[in-house]
């Protein structure tokens, strides 16, 4: 049975070689089979070698080289401070790494404002990438009184250690509610991101150049698998990848998903790819509370490699740094523009993603089919072909998951993630063939674990 580590160790070796390049970059464009779209810009029928060139042509990676961070800490001692919380040391993560390249640090007033209008920004170029969630940092009137008239500020983490600085700086207003309406289409209470992130933040956000002074680590024992796009790049030019197709998660793997996932590398190869790897990339940042926590579903994710279900050999499975808005339509934007900077030119959507219920109402928050529809049509992301799930439900005549037949719709049962958690907390097993065993346990053993105590308290999560 093979690990995740051996999973990401694992190599194929047909090659691959680049065609053409960006201007002033390393990178090799891609031009690939797009799936039918009513979309005149998702036209093209060529197959090219290659994975698909970064946004703006080049990975933005801004952790300080090995032989300036002594310098450069000596240089944060003497800043002005400002405290990141946790989400704030997640979005530098991002930022470090280069997943919203173009992108170099937090955003001045003119990225806000592109990012809230245009979900895009224009680069100096003229030429438009997609940004549709705003990487910002907001700060209190203490914080902007202490920095005055200085150009650069320490970035510190919660216990005061300088992590970056931020030059060439830009203080600006930070208008809450508008940015709220903007990215969720909504200012009703109880949106789990605005109130853990934006609701209390401060009144001001600052902007401006990004250097990290160490790569950053959370020494949670999953720092293996967060693989930077320049990693995951190196990765999958090692297995000879010829098109890189992405799968986005924040729930466990079941046996549809699988199916999704195995069918549509079926499709590639049909169209005449001949090593299609599968980017399997899990949500690592803030999500919230009712989520399955990000340990056990990697440790589920492992199961399901173990298992077969999946095939370690055409798999990488890597974690995405990135905090969850559930921003719905907006959001699904980033998550698919972030990909293109880890070199996949494929990224699959299903049903309402990046969706959540309404706070207050008793509905969804957004139309289930608008993602896939944004998609297609979102600018900057032109280069990147866009697959609909199917959708896959449980057949009862074969006992498995199977694509939904609406010629026989008394054959299908539909397994809601409700319904599913249900089952792992009360410890019932779903039917046969609707995730494979070991990832069941993984689950039934999570909620076995929020079981509450003898003084009816529930315990703080375990770690898996």
């Amino acid at each position: 049975m093979a690990s995740m580590a051996a999973v990401l160790s694992k190599t194929s070796f047909l090659s691959s070689q680049p065609l053409t390049k960006s201007p002033n970059s390393d990178f090799p464009l891609t031009a690939s089979v797009s799936f039918p779209s009513k979309s005149p810009r998702r036209r093209g029928a060529v197959v090219r070698a290659g994975l698909i060139a970064p946004d703006g042509g080049k990975l933005v990676e801004l952790v300080v080289a090995e032989p300036r961070r002594r310098e450069k800490k000596h240089e944060a001692a003497e800043l002005p401070r400002v405290e990141l919380t946790p989400i704030d040391m997640q979005w530098m993560h991002v930022l470090s790494e280069g997943w919203a390249s173009p992108l170099g640090g937090f955003m001045r007033e003119s990225e806000f404002l592109q990012t809230l209008h245009f979900n895009s920004l224009r680069l100096d170029d003229g030429s438009v990438v997609n940004m549709s969630v705003p990487i910002v940092l907001a700060i209190d009137d203490d914080q902007k009184a202490r920095i005055g008239e200085s150009k650069r500020v320490a970035l510190v983490d919660s216990d005061g250690n300088p992590v970056a600085i931020l030059s060439d700086i830009e203080i600006y207003k930070h208008p809450k509610e508008e940015r709220i309406a903007r990215t969720w289409g909504t200012t009703a209470p109880g949106l789990p991101y605005v109130e853990e992130a934006i609701t209390n933040a401060g009144n001001w956000l600052i902007g401006g150049d990004l250097e990290v002074l160490e790569p950053v680590k959370y020494n949670d024992g999953l720092d293996r698998f967060r693989l930077s796009p320049a990693e995951l790049r190196k990765e999958l030019e090692k297995r000879g990848a010829d098109a890189v197709f992405a799968f986005q998660l924040r729930n466990p793997v079941h046996n549809g998903h699988a199916l999704l996932m195995t069918d549509t590398r079926r499709r590639l190869l049909e169209m005449g790819y001949k090593n299609p790897i599968l980017l399997l990339h899990p949500l690592g940042g803030y999500t919230k509370a009712d989520d399955v926590p990000l340990s056990w579903r990697m440790k589920q994710h492992e199961k399901v490699l173990e298992d077969g279900v999946l095939d370690p050999e055409t798999t990488v499975v890597s974690i995405f740094p990135s905090p969850m808005h559930y921003a719905g339509p907006t959001e699904v934007q980033w998550h698919a523009k972030a990909r293109i900077n880890a070199g996949a030119n494929f990224y699959i959507v299903g049903r309402d993603p990046a969706g959540m219920g309404h706070p207050v109402e008793k509905r969804d928050l957004y139309d289930a089919d608008h993602g896939k529809k944004v998609l297609s049509m979102a600018p900057g992301l032109e280069r990147l072909n866009i697959l609909p799930f199917k959708v896959a439900a449980y057949d009862k005549t074969q006992g498995k998951m199977a694509f939904f037949d609406p010629s026989r719709p008394q054959d299908f049962l539909f397994i809601s993630g409700t319904k599913m958690r249900a089952l792992a907390k009360n410890k019932e097993n779903p039917p046969d063939g609707f995730m494979c065993p070991g990832g069941w346990q993984v689950l039934v053993d999570y909620y076995d674990s929020l079981t509450p105590a003898g003084n009816g308290r529930l315990p703080e999560v375990v770690p898996a």
